[in-house]
């Protein structure tokens, strides 16, 4: 994709990287959520003007999902990944790991893109907050598959409820992320995962 930022000088329009707009456009959506990020932070984080992120992007709504889904593409690559784990646990291990990693690193800002969203967006942001519930419920869904499979082969117990298990289980992430933004320590939230994981279902 090629696009060209608007210049108020005559001749050849300035060229500008749309992959790394984009990416500029998500840390602003990351540090202020949806509602809080607003048209001139984002043009100006992109280096580009208001015409010019409408000519390329869209408007503000279809921005933010090329961000969601860059966010998810390098961000929560890492949901995908878990599920090829060889056991249960181990995809529980990966993908709360991945949280702590994503959440609460020291490169990128804390807490999740998709939670924050959702909490803050009011009813005038209707669309948004359904884009991101639908695709955390795609997430959740595949793991409910994932922990069924578990169940089948014998590596959780017949008696384990995949749907509850799975619902279990990205709560904790969710609040993971949740306290994360909130100023929660590392070493704190790991606490947290190793004890989750002494509890986890066994045969």
């Amino acid at each position: 994709m090629e696009c060209s930022a608007s210049s108020k000088t005559r001749g050849r329009p300035r060229e500008f990287d749309p992959e790394q707009a984009l990416a500029s456009a998500l840390r602003v959506f990351w540090e202020r959520g949806y509602e809080g990020a607003s048209m001139v932070e984002l043009t100006e984080a992109m280096g580009i003007t208001k015409p010019s992120l409408y000519a390329c992007f869209g408007n503000k709504e279809a921005l933010f999902k090329k961000a969601l889904d860059l966010y998810e593409r390098e961000k929560l690559c890492y949901i995908q990944a878990a599920n090829d784990a060889p056991t249960a646990r181990g995809v529980a291990q990966r993908l709360l790991n991945g949280a702590l990693d994503t959440h609460c690193g020291s490169s990128d800002p804390q807490g999740c893109l998709g939670i924050m969203s959702t909490v803050a967006c009011s009813t005038e942001s209707p669309a948004i907050r359904e884009e991101v519930i639908a695709r955390r419920a795609s997430s959740e869904a595949a793991l409910v598959a994932r922990f069924e499979r578990a169940r089948a082969e014998g590596d959780l117990p017949e008696s384990v409820d995949a749907k509850a298990l799975a619902q279990c289980l990205t709560t904790v992430m969710q609040g993971i992320a949740v306290k994360a933004q909130g100023g929660a320590d590392r070493e704190d939230l790991s606490h947290v995962v190793d004890t989750f994981l002494t509890m986890w279902p066994s045969r």
